[in-house]
C-alpha cells in the first residue's frame, strides 16, 4: 500500500525542480476550496503550497500558504517575504461581494430625467423566452438614485449648468440614510467629465463618507445603462474589496514583504493596489483571469498556438481559448445577472468541479451542480461534515482517487464515507448499485464540461479538434482524456503543477493597463468602386494613439518601468453603419493609420464572428483602444535531465476506467499507479494509468500514451479516434 501522504518533500522537490534560491517571487490565488501558492526561485523552478480556503476572512488562508511554503523551506516567513521581489494577488474577493450581495450600501447621482435607467436596464432580456424570471434587485434602490440638474450634449458641449445645490440635497439623503459609497454618472459624461467631476470634489468636501466612483474615470464609453451599471457594482464592491486588500497588504508588510502587492485584473493584467484603489470592479474576474497567463506559458513550452484550458477546481470550472497565440478579450461580463463593462478575458464558467454535488431531483433524475460543497464542510470523503455526495465522492469510489492525504496534508480523503454518502442519496433512490451511481455522477459531469467547451469553440465557428486540450486544477487532469475524445481532440496537455495552475499564471503575468477614447467617425476609405468618401482622418487617429500612449507612458514610468519594459498594441472598434454592437481590431502601428488595411482587418473579424461581411459596406469607427504592459520578464522553467530508465509503478490497484468509447467498456482494472516524480522527461508509458502528482492526479485511459516534455509536464496522446483534417 502507498503511504499515507504522498507529498514531496523538499529534498526530493530540489532534486526535481533545481533549487528554489532567492530571491523568489511568489503568486497567490484564492478558490472556493484552496488557496494556492506558488513559489518561483531565481533559476525559474516553481514549487506550489495549498492550504484550505478561509470563506470568512479570505486573507487567513494567504498567510497560512505564505507560512506553509516558509516552513517548507526551512526558513522563516520573515525571511521568505524579506528574499521577495515581487508578490501578485488574485482572489475571488469581488465577484464574491456581488454574487452573495453583501457590498456596500450606493447613493447615486445621476441626471435629471435618467432616474431609473438602472433598473431599466437595456429593455430588454438575455432569454427572450424567458420572460418571467425576475431581474436582481438593483444594487442602488431608487430613493437613493439622486437626480440632479445639468446637461452636456452628444457632441460634448454644456447646454446647461450643474446645479450645485441639487449635489448638496442629496448628500443630505445620502447621511440621513448611512450611505457608504456613491457613484456618479451623469449624461454623456465621456465626452466631457467637467460635471462629473464638480459632484465629487462637492462630495469631497461636503460628505463624511470616503468611497467616491466617476463614471468617466471608470469606463469612459457610450452606453449609459452599461457605463452606469459599472460604476454602481464598482462602489458596491470597493469599500469591501479594500478594506480586504489594504488590511493583507498591511499585514504581508508587517510580516516582511518590501514589494508592491500586485493585483491580478480581469483582464489577465496585473495592477499595483495603490491604481486599482479607484476601480475595484476590475478585479471581478482575478484569479480566473490568470489563466491566459498559464496559456502563454503553455505556448511557449510546446510551441503550439491554439489551446483550449479547462481549469478544474473544487467549486467550478473556467475554459478558456488561444488561437494564434491570441486570447481574446471581452468588454462586457454578466456576474450574477449585474452587467459589468471592463476589460475582461474571454473565459466561460460553469458549476462543475471537484466538490459539485450530486444528488436526485423531484423528478427521480440524477444531477449533478451547479451548486458545490466548498472548502467548509467539503465532499463527504473529507470528514469534515458533508452528507452530500460530489465528484471526488465518485472518483474516490471508483479507484481513481485513493485515500490519504493530499497536497501536502491540506485534506484528508476517507472512501467509507463517500460511499455511504452515494449510496444514500443516490442508489438508493434511484435503485441503482453504488458503481453505477458513481459513473453517473461523474458522466453528467464530463458531458457538462464537454458543453463548457463547446461554448467557446464551436458555438463561434472553431473547430476544437484543431487544438490541444490544456487540462489544469487539482480535478482537471482525472477528466481531460474523456472530455477529449468526447470533443475528438487527439491531445491533452498536463502542467505538472496542474493543481496550482491559476498561481502559475500569475508568474507569468505583466502589468496592464487597457486605455479607451471614443471616437466617433465614418472610416472613410475607397470603396470597391473607387469613390472617395468622407471620414476617417489618419493623422487624427495618429494623434489620438500617440495621446494614449503618453498616458500609458507616464503610468508605467511612475510604477517603476524603463522604456524597454513598456510596451503597447493598437486596437480600434469598428461596426457597419446601422449595427448597435461594435468589433474590436487589433492593429499593428502602421496599420492603425491605413484605411485601407483597417477596413480588411474589420472584414476579416466580421466575417470570422458572424459569417459574413457587407463588401463595400460603410464603416463606423467607434472607439480607439491601447493596451499597455510593463513587462515583468518571466523566469523560463529549467530543462530537466532526461530519464534514464523505464519508470516503475509504486502500486497497483483496482479502478473503473469506463470504456474509451461507448462500444468497448474497459470495466474494472487493475491498473499501475506511477509516482509523478519518478517520470521524467523523455519517458514514454502506455495506459491505462493512474498518475499521482503533488497537486492533481491523471487519469489516463487504455488506448491512450502518456509522454513527458523536456519541462516535466505530460502529454497525452488520445487514442481510439478516427483522423481527421479539420
Amino acid at each position: 500500500m502507498p503511504p499515507t501522504d504522498r507529498s514531496l518533500s523538499e529534498t526530493e522537490l530540489a532534486g526535481r525542480l533545481g533549487d528554489l534560491s532567492a530571491p523568489f517571487r511568489i503568486a497567490v490565488d484564492v478558490g472556493g476550496t484552496f488557496t494556492d501558492l506558488a513559489l518561483q526561485g531565481a533559476n525559474g523552478a516553481v514549487a506550489v503550497v495549498k492550504v484550505p480556503t478561509v470563506p470568512a476572512d479570505p486573507s487567513r488562508g494567504v498567510l497560512h500558504a505564505v507560512a506553509k511554503a516558509a516552513s517548507e523551506r526551512g526558513i522563516s516567513t520573515a525571511d521568505l517575504l524579506g528574499d521577495c521581489e515581487l508578490f501578485v494577488h488574485g482572489s475571488t474577493i469581488a465577484a464574491n461581494t456581488l454574487l452573495e450581495g453583501r457590498g456596500a450600501v450606493v447613493g447615486m447621482l445621476t441626471t435629471f430625467g435618467f432616474r431609473d435607467s438602472l433598473e431599466i436596464r437595456r429593455g430588454i432580456r438575455e432569454n427572450q423566452w424567458d420572460h418571467r424570471r425576475p431581474f436582481p434587485p438593483v444594487l442602488v434602490p431608487r430613493y437613493l438614485r439622486r437626480p440632479v440638474h445639468g446637461r452636456i450634449d452628444s457632441n460634448g458641449a454644456e447646454i446647461e449648468e450643474l446645479r450645485e445645490e441639487d449635489v448638496l440635497a442629496a448628500i443630505e439623503v445620502f447621511e440621513a440614510e448611512g450611505v457608504e459609497s456613491v457613484a456618479v454618472c451623469l449624461f454623456n459624461s465621456y465626452l466631457d467629465p467637467v460635471h462629473e467631476k464638480r459632484c465629487a470634489e462637492i462630495l469631497g468636501a461636503h460628505w463624511s463618507g470616503g468611497h467616491v466612483t466617476v463614471s468617466s474615470d471608470v469606463l469612459p464609453a457610450m452606453g449609459e445603462y452599461g457605463r452606469g451599471s459599472t460604476a454602481v457594482a464598482n462602489a458596491f464592491v470597493g469599500p469591501r474589496v479594500m478594506e480586504y486588500l489594504e488590511a493583507l497588504a498591511a499585514s504581508l508588510a508587517e510580516e516582511g514583504l518590501e514589494p508592491a502587492l500586485l493585483l491580478l485584473q480581469s483582464n489577465g493584467g496585473a495592477i499595483s493596489l495603490e491604481r486599482v484603489a479607484a476601480r475595484p470592479v476590475f478585479l471581478l474576474l482575478s484569479g480566473p483571469a490568470a489563466g491566459a497567463g498559464a496559456l502563454e506559458l503553455v505556448r511557449r513550452t510546446t510551441g503550439t498556438d491554439d489551446l483550449l484550458s479547462m481549469e478544474i477546481g473544487g467549486t467550478s470550472c473556467d475554459v478558456l481559448l488561444m488561437a494564434g497565440g491570441r486570447v481574446p478579450l471581452r468588454d462586457t461580463i454578466d456576474v450574477a445577472g449585474y452587467r459589468v463593462s471592463t476589460p475582461s478575458v474571454d473565459l466561460h464558467t460553469v458549476g462543475a468541479g471537484g466538490g459539485t454535488i450530486a444528488g436526485v431531483d423531484g423528478a427521480g433524475l440524477l444531477f449533478c451542480g451547479p451548486h458545490g460543497a466548498g472548502a467548509d464542510p467539503g465532499p463527504a470523503c473529507f470528514g469534515l461534515g458533508g452528507e452530500q455526495p460530489t465528484v471526488t465522492d465518485a472518483q474516490l469510489v471508483l479507484g481513481r482517487m485513493r485515500e490519504g492525504s493530499y497536497a501536502g496534508g491540506a485534506v484528508t480523503l476517507a472512501r467509507q464515507p463517500a460511499e455511504r454518502s452515494i449510496e444514500r442519496c443516490i442508489a438508493e433512490p434511484l435503485e441503482i448499485d453504488l458503481r453505477s451511481a458513481a459513473v453517473g455522477i461523474v458522466e453528467l459531469l464530463e458531458q457538462r464540461l464537454q458543453h463548457a467547451v463547446e461554448r467557446l469553440s464551436l458555438e463561434r465557428g472553431i473547430d476544437p479538434r484543431r487544438f490541444t486540450l490544456v487540462a489544469a486544477g487539482g480535478a482537471g487532469p482525472l477528466h481531460a482524456v474523456s472530455v477529449a475524445r468526447r470533443l475528438g481532440i487527439r491531445q491533452v496537455y498536463i502542467p505538472r503543477l496542474a493543481g496550482g495552475y491559476c498561481a502559475l499564471g500569475m508568474l507569468h503575468s505583466n502589468v496592464r493597463h487597457d486605455l479607451l477614447r471614443v471616437f466617433l467617425a465614418p472610416l472613410g476609405d475607397v470603396d470597391r468602386d473607387g469613390a472617395e468618401r468622407e471620414g476617417g482622418d489618419p493623422e487624427r487617429l495618429e494623434s489620438v494613439y500617440r495621446d494614449l500612449e503618453s498616458r500609458a507612458a507616464e503610468e508605467l514610468e511612475e510604477e517603476g518601468f524603463e522604456s524597454a519594459d513598456r510596451r503597447t498594441e493598437r486596437r480600434m472598434d469598428l461596426r457597419y453603419r446601422g449595427q448597435q454592437w461594435s468589433v474590436t481590431v487589433a492593429l499593428s502601428r502602421t496599420d492603425s493609420t491605413d484605411l485601407e488595411s483597417i477596413r480588411s482587418a474589420f472584414e476579416g473579424e466580421h466575417d470570422r464572428l458572424f459569417g459574413h461581411i457587407q463588401p463595400g459596406g460603410d464603416i463606423e469607427i467607434t472607439a480607439l483602444r491601447l493596451i499597455a504592459e510593463g513587462v515583468l520578464g518571466w523566469r523560463d522553467s529549467p530543462e530537466l535531465p532526461q530519464g534514464t530508465s523505464p519508470p516503475d509503478p509504486m502500486d497497483r490497484r483496482s479502478v473503473f476506467l469506463g470504456g474509451p468509447s461507448p462500444e468497448v467498456d474497459a470495466g474494472w482494472q487493475e491498473v499501475p499507479i506511477y509516482l509523478g516524480s519518478d517520470l521524467q522527461p523523455g519517458h514514454r508509458v502506455e495506459g491505462p494509468m493512474i498518475v499521482e502528482e503533488e497537486t492533481t492526479t491523471v487519469l489516463v485511459g487504455v488506448e491512450d500514451e502518456l509522454s513527458v516534455d523536456r519541462a516535466g509536464n505530460f502529454l497525452i496522446t488520445v487514442g481510439g479516434l478516427e483522423t481527421h483534417d479539420p
